[in-house]
C-alpha cells in the first residue's frame, strides 16, 4: 500500500499558514500539539489528522480501507461507461419522484440546485394543477403532446454524476472522488458530527491550496451535516451514487439509502460488524439483517450474501429490485456494489434469489432451499413459494442433523463483465491505485469465481471431518474436474473450494484417497468414520487437469497478499482515546460515562 504520511514542500507551507491561522483545530478549545497535524495523502488527495495531546483523533481515519477507496473508484468509473453506453442507446428509464405535497424536499433545500436542473426543480415541485397546465401549455403552443411529464422519454444530455458519501468524517473519500473521477456534478461529503464537518471543510481547503490545477474539481465537494438518513428521504432518486461506510454495521442506513438512488444508479455499502454476519451473535444477525448466519468455513461468504439479503429486502418495500455487479470480503469488512431498479414485475422475482441454508452439523455439508420460484407458462409468469424438503431429517452422509440459516442472496454476487472490466482498468492504471496489489488480487479472484454456485468447501476442514491429510487443491480440483464438474477457488477463502459437484461426490473422491493414505483412529464415533463406512459409488481420477488452476495461479499472479504492516485492522472511533495497558472495560466505560 502506498497511502503516505508526508509533508510536501507545498504542503508544509498551507499548513503552517492553516496552524498560524488556527484553522487546523476542529474542536473549540481542544489542546493540541504541532506534530499532531499529521497531513495523510492518498492518490492525489490530503487530508490533515488533528490529534490532540491526549492522542484522540478529531475525525475518523482507517488507513487499511485504501483498499475499500479504490474499489470504489474502480466500480464507479465501470459505472460511468455502462451508464453513458446506456443512455446513448436509449436504455433506461426516467426517475419518478413524488411532485407538489408529496414530495418531501423542502424548496429551499441547500442541495437540490447541486442535484437537479431547473427543469427538473421546477416539476418537482409544481402541484398537480400547475402539473396539468404546464402539459397543457405545451399541447396548445406545439399542436400536438411534446412531453414534459415523468413519463416522456425525452433524451437529454447525459449530466455528470451527483454522489453521497453518507459518514464522511475526514472527507478523504469524497476528495478522492472529485479529483481522481471525470463528468462528477457533485459530492456531497455529509456527516452527522458538526467536528467531522469542519474536517471536511478544513481539508477541502487544504487540497484547493496544495493543488491550484484542480481547485474547480474540488470545489465539487459540498461539505453537509445530517443524519444521511434524512438526506437520503428528502432527496428521492437525486444521487447516482450513494456510498455508505459507517462504522459498524449499516442495517439502519439501507431502507433510506435505496430510496435515494436514481434509476439504474449504484449503492455502494460497507458492513465492519463481522463477528454478527459470521455467526458469533446469530440472534443480532436476525433483528439486525433479517438472516440467522452459520458458523462454517463459509461464513465470510455467507456474509456477503447476508448484505445482500438485507439490501434486497430493503428495495422490494419500495418496488425496487437489486442486480449486485461486485461483493467482496476484504480482511475486517465486507463490500457490495449493486445497481437499483425500480420494477414491481422484477421486483416479485427477489424471492427466487432468496434461499435458505442446510447446515449438517457433523460434516458441513450444505444444500440450499429457495425462498421462492418463478413458473411460467406460455406467457404468464406465476410466483410461486419455494419447493421442498430439499434434505431429509438425517444428513445422508455423516446422519447427523441439519441446522437451518438465512435466508441469503443466492442469485449471482459478481458481473463477470463489469469485473474484468475493471481488472483491465487497475491493470492499465497501476500507478493511480494506492492499493493496487490488494485490489487487483482481489478483482482477479472474483474473475475467476463461479458465479452460479453459492458457497464453498474448505479442504482442510474436509479433510479434518475425516482425519485424513487431504490431498493439495490441485489435485482435488483436478478429480473433481475428471468426475464431470466444474470448480474454482474463491475470493473469500485461501483454502475454499467452490463447485456445482454435490456433497456425495466430493466425499467419494475422499473416500478413494483415504484408501491410499488411511484416516487416524479415533476412540468415539464421529461423523468422518460414518462417512468413511460407506463404499464409493465413483473411482477418483487422480490425473492432474491444468484448467484445476487458474491463469493467474499459473502466471504466479498474487492472489491473496499479505497484510502490508502489523494491526491492520480498524481503527478506533474519532475521539476515542488510546487504550490505557491493564484497564478493565468497565472501568473504561466508568471513565467515558463521567
Amino acid at each position: 500500500m502506498t497511502t503516505t504520511i508526508e509533508k510536501t514542500e507545498k504542503g508544509d507551507d498551507v499548513l503552517e499558514e492553516m496552524r498560524a491561522s488556527g484553522r487546523t483545530n476542529a474542536r473549540a478549545g481542544a489542546s493540541t500539539r504541532d506534530d499532531a497535524n499529521a497531513v495523510v495523502r492518498e492518490g492525489v488527495a490530503r487530508v490533515i489528522v488533528n490529534t490532540t495531546a491526549e492522542g484522540a483523533a478529531d475525525s475518523f481515519y482507517n488507513k487499511p480501507q485504501v483498499v475499500n477507496r479504490d474499489l470504489s473508484l474502480c466500480v464507479i468509473r465501470e459505472f460511468q461507461r455502462a451508464r453513458a453506453n446506456e443512455h446513448a442507446n436509449g436504455v433506461g428509464k426516467k426517475n419518478k419522484r413524488a411532485r407538489g405535497a408529496a414530495c418531501m424536499t423542502r424548496k429551499d433545500d441547500a442541495l437540490v440546485a447541486s442535484l437537479l436542473s431547473e427543469d427538473e426543480r421546477e416539476r418537482l415541485f409544481a402541484t398537480s394543477e400547475e402539473f396539468q397546465e404546464k402539459r397543457e401549455c405545451e399541447r396548445t403552443e406545439g399542436g400536438e403532446d411534446v412531453g414534459g411529464g415523468e413519463d416522456e422519454r425525452v433524451k437529454e444530455p447525459l449530466r455528470g454524476i451527483a454522489i453521497l458519501e453518507g459518514m464522511s468524517a475526514t472527507g478523504l473519500r469524497a476528495l478522492r472522488y472529485a479529483q481522481e473521477l471525470e463528468d462528477v456534478a457533485c459530492v456531497v461529503a455529509n456527516d452527522l458530527d458538526p467536528t467531522a464537518v469542519e474536517a471536511i471543510e478544513r481539508n477541502k481547503a487544504y487540497n484547493a491550496e496544495c493543488s491550484p490545477h484542480l481547485k474547480e474539481k474540488i470545489a465539487k465537494v459540498i461539505p453537509h451535516n445530517q443524519d444521511v438518513r434524512l438526506v437520503c428521504m428528502t432527496h428521492e432518486k437525486m444521487f447516482d451514487v450513494v456510498d455508505l461506510d459507517p462504522y459498524g454495521t449499516p442495517s439502519i442506513l439501507l431502507d433510506s439509502a435505496v430510496q435515494a438512488v436514481k434509476e439504474g444508479g449504484m449503492l455502494l455499502v460497507t458492513a465492519t460488524d463481522m463477528a454478527v454476519l459470521c455467526g458469533n451473535n446469530g440472534e443480532v444477525a436476525w433483528a439486525k439483517y433479517g438472516s440467522y448466519p452459520l458458523r462454517a468455513k463459509f461464513c465470510h461468504e455467507m456474509a456477503v450474501r447476508t448484505l445482500l439479503s438485507s439490501v434486497a429486502n430493503a428495495a422490494i418495500k419500495h418496488k425496487r429490485h437489486i442486480v449486485p455487479v461486485l461483493s467482496l470480503s476484504i480482511d475486517f469488512y465486507i463490500r457490495v456494489f449493486v445497481r437499483v431498479y425500480t420494477s414491481p414485475l422484477h421486483m416479485k422475482s427477489t424471492a427466487s434469489k432468496l434461499s435458505y441454508v442446510f447446515q449438517c452439523v457433523g460434516c458441513d455439508s450444505h444444500e440450499l432451499q429457495p425462498v421462492g420460484r418463478t413458473v411460467t407458462k406460455g406467457d404468464v409468469t406465476k410466483y410461486q413459494p419455494g419447493a421442498g424438503p430439499v434434505v431429509p431429517q438425517r444428513c445422508p452422509d455423516c446422519g447427523w442433523h441439519y441446522n437451518m440459516g438465512g435466508p441469503i442472496w443466492s442469485d449471482p454476487i459478481h458481473d463477470k463483465e463489469w469485473v474484468k472490466n475493471m481488472l483491465a482498468e487497475v491493470e492499465r492504471n497501476e500507478k493511480t491505485y494506492p492499493g493496487y496489489t490488494k485490489i487487483h488480487a482481489l478483482l482477479t479472484l472474483a474473475n475467476e469465481e463461479l458465479i452460479d454456485v453459492p458457497l464453498h468447501y474448505d479442504l482442510h476442514s474436509m479433510g479434518a471431518t475425516l482425519k485424513i491429510t487431504p490431498p493439495n487443491a490441485w489435485l482435488f480440483k483436478s478429480a473433481i474436474i475428471n468426475a464431470g464438474y466444474r470448480v474454482s477457488s474463491t475470493h473469500s477463502n485461501a483454502l475454499g473450494v467452490k463447485t456445482d459437484a454435490p456433497s456425495e461426490v466430493l466425499w467419494d473422491i475422499l473416500r478413494c484417497w483415504e484408501k491410499e493414505h488411511p484416516a487416524r483412529a479415533q476412540p468415539t464415533p464421529t461423523p468422518g468414520e460414518a462417512i468413511l463406512k460407506k463404499a464409493p459409488k465413483i473411482t477418483a481420477n487422480w490425473s492432474r487437469v491444468p484448467s484445476a488452476q487458474s491463469k493467474s495461479q499459473r502466471d504466479g499472479t498474487p492472489r491473496f497478499p499479505q497484510n502490508p504492516e502489523q494491526n491492520w485492522g480498524p481503527k478506533r472511533r474519532a475521539g476515542a482515546l488510546p487504550r490505557k495497558p491493564g484497564v478493565t472495560k468497565k472501568a473504561r466505560e466508568d471513565d467515558e460515562f463521567e
